[in-house]
């Protein structure tokens, strides 16, 4: 039984991979300022707003991450490795046991915040659920405990893309916003991620 008081195979948990070292923004991007707070907290706000009942966050050392006061707790992973398929599957390792786990990219800030509620309500007995808008799927990714075992067969700079295109049971959730597809690769993005969302 988990902390939350869910039975073993009962509770989502969400995983926010935070582990890249931003060569392209130059500096440190996900502890650069955004609406008074670092990028990285407001996909934790994300994560945190999904119905989980634990929220792991992947993450190379060095890098200071905010207080996360409050429930559900945030346990925070240090990963050498850079290699996107060694995040993910460190994040699957870390929520072993959970029927299934969302996926939140660190650099993505505006993630709406209903939108995870609407991927568990979806997902039912589908390998994984995901958002999409314009004919384009986005993030975050629902994964079944199902596709933990092929997650951990992944190598290098490979993640769950190639994997879930290859399948015809992943259900796609109808989303208006936007922001599924937004990420911070430079200072622009940054800034036209700033201001209300």
């Amino acid at each position: 039984m988990t902390a939350d008081g869910c039975l073993p195979g009962d509770w989502f948990a969400a995983i926010v991979l935070a582990a890249g070292h931003a060569v392209r923004f130059g500096s440190d991007k996900l502890a650069a300022p955004l609406d008074g707070a670092p990028l990285l907290t407001h996909a934790i706000r994300a994560a945190r707003a999904a119905p989980v009942a634990k929220v792991v966050v992947v993450t190379r050392p060095g890098l200071t991450l905010e207080p996360c006061p409050g429930k559900p707790a945030v346990e925070v992973v240090r990963l050498a490795s850079t290699a996107l398929s060694d995040t993910l599957k460190t994040g699957v390792a870390a929520v072993s046991g959970a029927k299934g786990a969302f996926v939140f990219l660190g650099d993505m800030p505006r993630i709406p915040h209903g939108l995870a509620a609407s991927l568990a309500a979806a997902i039912g007995p589908a390998y994984a659920a995901m958002p999409r808008q314009g004919g384009r799927p986005g993030h975050p990714v629902l994964l079944s405990s199902r596709a933990f075992a092929d997650i951990c067969a992944l190598t290098g700079d490979e993640g769950a893309g190639r994997l879930l295109r290859r399948r015809d049971d992943v259900t796609f959730v109808d989303c208006t916003d936007p922001a599924i597809h937004f990420d911070v690769d430079r200072p622009d993005d940054l800034a036209r991620a700033a201001g209300p969302s």
